[in-house]
């Protein structure tokens, strides 16, 4: 696959010139490169077993997220399930094709119906779990909320399913960092030149006037795999309220749980976070 995921001569030193300003941070995966999806060039990393062998938990980052900022969580996920681990960063993230602005304020359901299963085509992943945090836990919802036949089940952790003001807060609060901290050079050594679209993109959708009125509960009903809803204790995004809506609205069986730790459980907090999964895993496959 990787020759296909690198097919041009000249995308190889863009990336290559991207990732010279990153802080390399993840465990090496055992492939990496980019993949054609819609016209776009997406960053994209594997840990564990290959699609042909083995399901895939394909990962979905934050809103300020991209696949280095995962760190080590994609190894340990692979180690602690024994499944494949497949990481991308979305347009505008990363090393990825860089976005336009604006983004929509559909985007996490453009993203969930169009781009994520174009992506899982591209690059073969047959059955699969999504695992998607904040921004990509919303998205895998999204997703999943259009059946599609190789989904096996869902793990979101401090998903949104409709607008809280402690969000808006919060991402306001960023805003602030943003113009006043050193927000900017910490999230330029994941983004590169994606830094702009990666926080204006999120932040300025999340705080227009009108995004108060987003929900994805009317996807929920249509979900029919089985769903675990992870949340922080302490999730500075988000209340409980988003853990209470995804339980209530769900179609098929849902597990939900409140973890140690803040809007980053399973950064600060891998181990609980990682047990979770694994035994989720393993209620999918009835071992």
């Amino acid at each position: 696959m990787l020759h296909k995921m690198r097919s041009t001569g000249q995308r190889e030193p863009a990336m290559r010139k991207r990732r010279s300003k990153a802080l390399v941070t993840l465990m090496s995966p055992r492939e990496t490169g980019f993949l054609s999806v819609q016209h776009r060039q997406i960053e994209i990393s594997w840990w564990g077993p290959p699609p042909e062998e083995a399901p895939t938990l394909v990962l979905l980052h934050e809103g300020l997220g991209c696949v280095g900022m995962w760190r080590d969580f994609p190894q340990q996920l692979a180690e602690a399930t024994g499944l494949g681990v497949m990481a991308y960063s979305r347009v505008g993230y990363g090393a990825s094709d860089p976005c336009a602005l604006p983004r929509p304020l559909m985007y996490m359901q453009d993203e969930g119906t169009f781009t994520l299963p174009a992506l899982l085509a591209a690059a073969r992943v047959r059955q699969h779990i999504l695992v998607g945090h904040s921004d990509g836990g919303s998205i895998a919802l999204a997703y999943a909320g259009v059946e599609p036949s190789e989904l096996l089940g869902v793990v979101t952790i401090a998903a949104h399913v409709f607008c809280e003001p402690e969000t808006i807060a919060a991402i306001a609060a960023a805003r602030v960092a943003w113009q006043t901290d050193d927000l900017y050079e910490r999230l330029q050594r994941h983004h590169g030149e994606n830094t702009d679209c990666a926080f204006r993109g999120w932040n300025e959708t999340w705080l227009d006037p009108r995004f108060k009125h987003w929900t994805l509960t009317a996807y929920l009903p249509a979900i029919q795999v089985p769903v675990l809803a992870l949340q922080g204790e302490d999730d500075e995004y988000g209340t409980t309220a988003q853990l209470d809506a995804i339980r209530e609205g769900v179609g098929g069986p849902i597990e939900t749980a409140l973890l140690p730790g803040g809007h980053w459980s399973h950064r600060d907090h891998p181990e609980p976070t990682l047990a979770r999964i694994a035994a989720f895993t393993r209620q999918l496959f009835n071992e």
